[in-house]
């Protein structure tokens, strides 16, 4: 048996480790803000991947970000679970869950276990995100953790439900509505999640129910008090048409230079500036002879009317 030591090759940079639920909770233990971005393609997680974020949703808002959808509601589970794939293939070291959609685990227990399995075994999350606080996602929940899948819960604006809510605008804010997220986050903590967005909420109801959360809270419009933020991709990059909403912070305006790069090329495609001398692939000038002699001796006999 040798007795060489083992050498265990760590990266340089510790956090580029894969993000594991046990790390999350130690950054939430440290006070480290958990950055949080959505991906829906292998472009979108690469680009998350190099950016080094912890967390990447593959969210259902890719319904309306890259399927087209007017909500989140009619995109179907096989066709987030193609968008997971492809966003699984571009990450390394970000925790991926995926968006249970809208019809997919409120039936039953059975089908919320069986449509979280999809997600683990076919798309390669590691945890899965169900939306609401009531009683029904509760249980789900519930049972998704039961059957060893880690769930993240959701709470505040819900867009799934947004028509419920009265559209997608700030939930909580009279001190009744304040008082049901509190119950509805606890009640999600209590169930097992490991973790829970609170979306668009009044800062102060966030701040007053930190206190009482054990595990690591992600923010949208939820104010600064929570322990990380997420933003959707394409809002975030301006990948998208309008500023979208009170709480997006812009960093780029890609849209704009995409329509523009297309607009640059095809304008060179029509004046005949593109494809240049540049772009072409050259030839052995005494093969292209002996091309144009075959072109013009057998092919054109070959190709002639009989």
């Amino acid at each position: 048996m040798s007795t060489m030591p083992t050498t265990m090759h760590l990266p340089q940079d510790a956090s580029r480790l894969p993000m594991t639920l046990p790390r999350l909770l130690e950054k939430r233990e440290l006070g480290e803000p958990i950055v949080m971005v959505t991906a829906y393609d292998y472009p979108s997680a690469r680009a998350a991947d190099r950016a080094g974020v912890d967390l990447v949703l593959m969210g259902d808002s890719g319904a309306m970000t890259v399927l087209g959808y007017d909500s989140t509601v009619a995109v179907t589970l096989d066709e987030l679970l193609v968008l997971a794939r492809a966003t699984r293939r571009g990450l390394q070291t970000p925790f991926l869950v995926g968006d249970l959609p809208f019809g997919s685990y409120e039936v039953s227990d059975e089908q919320a276990v069986i449509t979280a399995f999809r997600f683990v075994k076919e798309a390669g999350c590691d945890a899965v995100k169900l939306e609401g606080g009531g009683e029904t996602s509760v249980r789900r929940a519930r049972a998704i953790v039961n059957a060893g899948i880690p769930v993240m819960g959701h709470v505040g604006l819900t867009p799934q439900t947004a028509t419920a809510l009265g559209g997608y605008k700030a939930q909580g804010k009279n001190a009744g509505a304040a008082a049901k997220i509190a119950r509805e986050a606890l009640a999600l903590q209590e169930a097992g999640c490991f973790s829970i967005v609170f979306e668009a909420i009044p800062s102060a109801v966030t701040e007053a129910i930190m206190p009482r959360m054990g595990i690591p809270v992600i923010g949208i419009g939820a104010g600064p008090a929570t322990d990380g933020q997420v933003l959707v991709f394409h809002d975030l990059l301006g990948i998208r048409e309008g500023r979208g909403a009170k709480f997006v912070q812009r960093y780029a305006d890609l849209l704009d230079d995409m329509a523009g790069g297309v607009a640059a090329y095809a304008d060179d495609v029509r004046t005949r500036r593109y494809p240049g001398p540049e772009h072409g692939y050259a030839m052995d000038v005494a093969e292209l002879a002996a091309f144009r002699d075959e072109l013009n001796h057998s092919i054109a006999v070959e190709g002639a009317p009989v």
